[in-house]
């Protein structure tokens, strides 16, 4: 064998090591150390079980709860197919979608005159698990009817989930679904 191979051959191993092993294990140390909670994936528990992640949206359907945004992922906020839909603004298909569900949106919440951007359409990685304020508002009547309770209850429930933005300046004031419909089963 050559003095070059033998050189490649070396470099090849400390690289694979150093990349695949060596740096994967540091990054998770430090994350299971500074980090531990989401390193572990902000789990959220009832009781001793699971029932889902700050960080991924699920699908609520029934009335007496909060409706997520949409997700383009998979079959919905499948984080094996995290992603978008890759329709561009100017594409035929999403401006059809996004204006029939405009449309449904206004007939459900009583001719509703302008509709949250974040309830026609899905994040970027189709596992948002937040929703505007201003979405949860809109939603706010057909939840306290479903549940049979004041509506004055359920917007407290609301500002109290709120999360501001980040050290004041990244991103944008929102309600994580998942909490607050935990909070409205809760009683809180």
């Amino acid at each position: 064998m050559s003095r070059y191979f033998m050189t490649a051959l070396r470099v090849s191993i400390f690289t694979i090591l150093l990349t695949g092993a060596i740096y994967p294990l540091l990054v998770w140390g430090f994350s299971q150390l500074l980090f531990p909670e989401k390193a572990r994936g902000s789990m959220i528990y009832n009781g001793e079980n699971i029932c889902g992640s700050s960080l991924i949206g699920q699908s609520f359907t029934k009335p007496e709860y909060f409706h997520s945004r949409l997700s383009a992922a998979g079959s919905g906020y499948d984080a094996l197919s995290s992603g978008g839909s890759n329709l561009g603004p100017t594409s035929k298909a999403l401006i059809s979608r996004v204006t029939d569900d405009v449309e449904k949106m206004r007939k459900e919440y009583n001719n509703l005159p302008a509709v949250p951007v974040d309830m026609v359409t899905a994040s970027g990685s189709g596992l948002d698990p937040d929703i505007t304020i201003a979405n949860a508002y809109v939603q706010m009547p057909r939840v306290a009817k479903a549940r049979g309770i004041d509506e004055l209850k359920v917007r407290t429930l609301i500002e109290q989930q709120i999360i501001l933005r980040q050290w004041g300046i990244f991103g944008e004031p929102r309600v994580n679904v998942l909490s607050l419909n935990r909070a409205l089963d809760e009683g809180k």
